[in-house]
């Protein structure tokens, strides 16, 4: 018998491991869905008109094996020296129990933000010890659960500060001692919104003429205040005192909450963090119990469930931007979340006292430095410190910087004649001793030698970190197993699809991720010389190539670091060429009613005005108001705000004429980003007459949610914005920066490098293909069950669609809610709920989503509506039925059953695996109890057997 060949490749990654539904799968799929081909429903859903005229010409795609060569390659061209540079970034050593069991576990990188509370459990819990650690380190009562970075943080304490105070003034007084991008962060965020920024010495400060005033402890250059009687005057004159602190150093010195002080920020990265070149970390804000509804990000609260168990939630959501739209408090929708879960178990991990070892370490190891330097003639400051030292080295600081390189050490260059000095936990006796080479000092340091310089008026006079998690036994196996326990109470990406509208939950490939782990990407400080950092320099580049590729954009900037920030960021960038062309008056924004709610909530930040357009019958944009409001406001448009495809599911024809309407009043086109997924390959949102738009790598680009964050948010623009586009202090630029480093969070990038470099061109425009295909199968298979409120003229959607669930609870009082919690004991994260329109849920499946997954989806939708119907002609009772009491637990099924339907159907219903079920840890959350008993650190455990009873 010949031998016959295959043509089966097993190595082709979109197809086989990207995409979801193999080619027979989709054969059959296609079948229930009435078209020949997948190429004619593309031709039936994306009108022909907004198609782009030319397939993406890449190169041929790599296999999982030649991307790690490839990126080895790169990777291999930074230069990993040892970064003494300082300015809010450190060396730090990450746990190897954190770094596999979170850091490279799917199980916490795939999860999304917790807006469903019964399926988050766990990382609510990590997220809460975070929230206790910063609370308690910082002496202030409330904290939340993470911000994008330090610099942004200032940011947001500068404008909560503006909100709280009632000081009158106008002005906001900044410490000159501020990390720079600190204070280059808060001159951009102040700009739009009329903020007078003083910046100076804080003798000088004089509190009658702000309404608040912030300050670094330790400061840039390493000294240490006391800002108690600051924070006294600044009381006094009914303005608002913030710290942004080091929680490395308040192991050791006094807190910001016994200085007086109202909020306090910082960076966590130090604590098990990489640099990764700058990012991402999971910045922190406490503040005072009466400013916790002023305060922008989520906060984690405890509150209890139907049966009174304790459960934890997101707290006081009324706050965010997607309720509050143009009157929210920040636009704050990424957080930190995976970065703050390895920061927290980092002080799990610990302890009180290891934390304090490792502060102690590092301040002595400094002290033995500056004695050294000292002692060889050198003048050293400040006189007390924790861990960063300045030298006054006059015209030899050129020579000692390369000095140091040569020695394998990068140190900060201060002006013309001074070199900072910051140690870390990672500093060994030999990169001391390569210092004092570099001084041309020769000595060999003592490690066992200890001597300490902190002021005793600052020294540390309060206990920390006092909670039992705090004090777990420290064996690994316990550890590891307190990491498995709290991912087990989660639901994420590698238990069940996470069909969510809008937020494009898609497969985040092992491969993609193994190189964030690689010291030449982690352990690079962001403000490294730029002959270290060519690998990235270069992945940055052909990233952007490829991303202008996909978009019909000119220039990309990376420094946004979440869709947020791309949205202000492509908002600021207008309206900076409008200045520039003397036009600076242009301030009215026109945003559609279906628009996400970062998006009024941006535009107020830049200063605009938002007036809101009516959506029409058919959920497109009301063609005939935006122009009236176009024209009503004339020369004062700055631009309009638009998403495509729309938030409403379908591809609308008028959005090039929407363009026109804009640019002929002479504003400028916003096109969000967020449903790139359905536009990758088929159309280019700025050949539709976009002039800005923001990519969520996070969403289309495979980079992972991680429980909420991280995200990047880079924008593309046409070239008559791209001078406009943000600069940064450490890389120039004319305009200022968004985000505390250029690129935002850079270690990122090479994961949807690796993406694009492995689909190629037509694998990525087969990916939104398959994404508009198994959206329109999930459609049709819940067809006559549920009505899909918008669709195309062809009856198509794009690659989600929203269902009206509306009409259940007049027939059944069934509301949104009770599917979305009766989908948990199926086992699945329900679908984006009651947004854009309120009462509906909107489903977006993405490639990557296997027919058999689809179709267990399907049948627990279909089962879910069966049971609604069940209610409907009585068979069921109204208040005492599956959907009312969902989610079921385990304990539900062992305790006593009293209830009108079976054990089987309350707990196993379809689409819920029998061997493999996932149980939910609580019951449906009282998000009223939690709201009205606030608590955000974890209590004592006396406090949860009282909620039980």
């Amino acid at each position: 018998m010949p031998f016959t060949p295959t043509d089966y490749d097993p190595y082709d990654f979109a197809n086989r491991r990207h995409i979801g539904p193999s080619p027979s799968e989709m054969a059959d799929m296609l079948s229930v869905l009435g078209t020949e081909s997948l190429e004619a429903l593309i031709d039936e859903t994306v009108p022909q008109s907004i198609r782009q005229e030319e397939p993406l010409d890449w190169d041929a795609p790599l296999s999982e094996a030649e991307l790690i060569f490839r990126m080895r390659q790169v990777a291999s061209e930074n230069k990993v020296l040892t970064s003494l540079i300082g300015q809010g970034y450190h060396g730090t050593v990450t746990p190897p129990a954190i770094q596999r069991n979170i850091f490279e576990n799917p199980a916490w990188y795939t999860a999304y933000t917790p807006y469903q509370p019964e399926i988050s459990q766990g990382r609510l819990e990590a997220l809460l010890n975070f929230q206790t650690m910063v609370s308690d380190l910082t002496g202030l009562p409330v904290a939340n659960a993470s911000l994008l970075d330090e610099a942004t943080a200032c940011a947001e304490a500068m404008t909560m500060a503006r909100r709280v105070a009632k000081s009158k003034a106008g002005a906001f007084f900044v410490d000159e001692g501020c990390h720079p991008q600190n204070i280059a962060v808060m001159r951009t965020r102040a700009e739009p919104l009329g903020i007078e920024l003083i910046v100076g010495n804080p003798d000088d400060l004089d509190p009658a003429k702000v309404f608040g005033a912030i300050f670094q402890y330790p400061g840039t250059h390493g000294e240490l205040r006391d800002v108690t009687d600051l924070c006294a005057a600044l009381h006094e004159a009914q303005a608002i005192a913030v710290v942004s602190a080091d929680p490395m150093a308040l192991t050791l010195l006094k807190e910001p909450g016994a200085m007086g002080a109202d909020i306090a920020v910082g960076s966590t990265q130090r604590f098990g963090v990489p640099m990764g070149y700058g990012g991402p970390h999971a910045a922190y804000m406490a503040a005072k119990d009466e400013m916790k509804r002023a305060m922008p990000g989520r906060i984690v609260g405890v509150s209890v469930d139907s049966h009174g168990n304790r459960a934890y939630r997101l707290a006081l959501q009324t706050r965010e931007q997607h309720i509050r739209r143009e009157k929210a408090t920040s636009n704050v929708c990424t957080a930190q979340a995976l970065l703050a879960v390895m920061a927290g178990f980092f002080a799990v991990f610990h302890g009180p006292e290891g934390l304090k070892a490792i502060a102690q370490r590092i301040h002595a190891k400094t002290v033995r430095l500056a004695k050294g330097l000292a002692e060889a003639g050198f003048t050293v400051g400040p006189e007390h410190f924790f861990d960063t030292i300045t030298v006054h080295v006059g015209a030899a600081q050129a020579a000692l910087l390369k000095s140091a390189v040569d020695e394998g050490v990068n140190l900060r260059k201060i002006g013309t004649d001074r070199i900072g000095i910051t140690l870390d936990e990672c500093t060994r006796p030999g990169n001391i001793e390569a210092v004092w080479r570099a001084f041309g000092i020769d000595r060999q340091d003592d490690a066992d030698h200890a001597e300490y310089r902190l002021p005793e008026g600052l020294i540390r006079q309060t206990s920390y970190l006092q909670h039992d998690v705090f004090h777990m036994n420290r064996a690994e196996s316990e550890m590891m197993r307190y990491m498995r326990r709290l991912s087990d109470r989660d639901l994420a990406l590698d238990r069940a699809m996470i069909p969510l509208g809008s937020c494009t939950m898609k497969l985040n490939a092992a491969v993609e991720m193994m190189p964030l782990s690689w010291r030449e990407f982690a352990n690079i400080h962001p403000f490294a010389p730029a002959d270290q950092t060519e690998g990235y320099a270069k992945l940055i580049a052909d990233l952007s190539d490829r991303l202008c590729d996909v978009t019909g954009y000119d220039a990309i900037s990376m420094q946004p670091n979440s869709g947020a920030q791309g949205e202000y960021a492509g908002l600021l960038t207008i309206a900076a060429w409008h200045r520039a062309k003397g036009e600076g008056e242009r301030n009215v924004c026109l945003i559609p009613m279906s628009a996400h709610g970062t998006n009024p909530a941006s535009a107020q930040m830049v200063g605009w005005k938002v007036v809101t357009v009516k959506s029409a019958a058919n959920g497109d944009i009301d063609l005939e108001d935006f122009r009236a409001k176009a024209e009503a406001a004339g020369d004062r448009l700055a631009g309009c705000m638009i998403t495509y495809p729309s938030t409403h599911g379908v591809f609308e024809e008028t959005v090039r004429e929407v363009c026109d309407i804009t640019h002929r009043h002479g504003g400028q086109v916003y096109i969000d980003g967020a449903n790139m997924n359905a536009m990758v390959g088929l159309s280019r949102p700025g050949d539709l007459g976009g002039d800005v738009s923001h990519l969520n790598l996070h969403k289309t680009f495979c980079i992972p949610h991680g429980g909420g964050g991280p995200g990047m948010g880079p924008i593309g623009v046409k070239a008559h914005l791209a001078p406009h586009l943000p600069g940064h202090p450490e890389t120039g630029g004319s305009e200022g920066p968004v985000s505390a480093t250029p690129y935002g969070s850079p270690s990122l990038l090479p994961i949807s490098w690796a993406y694009c470099l492995m689909m190629g061109g037509e694998g990525i425009t087969q990916a939104t293909r398959v994404a508009i295909f198994n959206a329109n199968y999930i459609a049709k298979r819940l067809e006559g069950a549920y009505k899909v409120l918008y669709t195309g003229p062809t009856g198509r959607i794009a690659h989600e669609c929203i269902l009206d669930v509306r009409p259940f609870e007049a027939s059944a009082g069934v509301t949104v809610e009770d599917i979305a919690k009766r989908l948990i004991d199926c086992g699945f994260h329900a679908p984006t709920m009651s947004w854009p329109v309120a009462g509906t849920l909107m489903v977006e499946p993405t490639e990557s989503e296997t027919k058999a997954e689809l179709d267990r989806f399907c049948d627990a939708m279909l089962a879910i509506r069966e049971e609604i119907r069940d209610i409907e002609e009585g068979r069921i009772d109204r208040a005492d039925n599956p959907l009312k009491n969902a989610p079921h637990t385990m304990e539900d099924l062992v305790r006593d059953w009293s209830r009108p339907y079976s054990r089987e159907q309350g707990c196993f219903p379809p689409g819920a695996f029998r061997v493999d079920k996932y149980w939910p840890p609580v019951n449906r959350v009282d998000n009223a109890y939690g709201d009205r008993n606030l608590v955000c650190t974890c209590p004592p455990l006396s406090d949860y057997a009282e909620a039980a009873e």
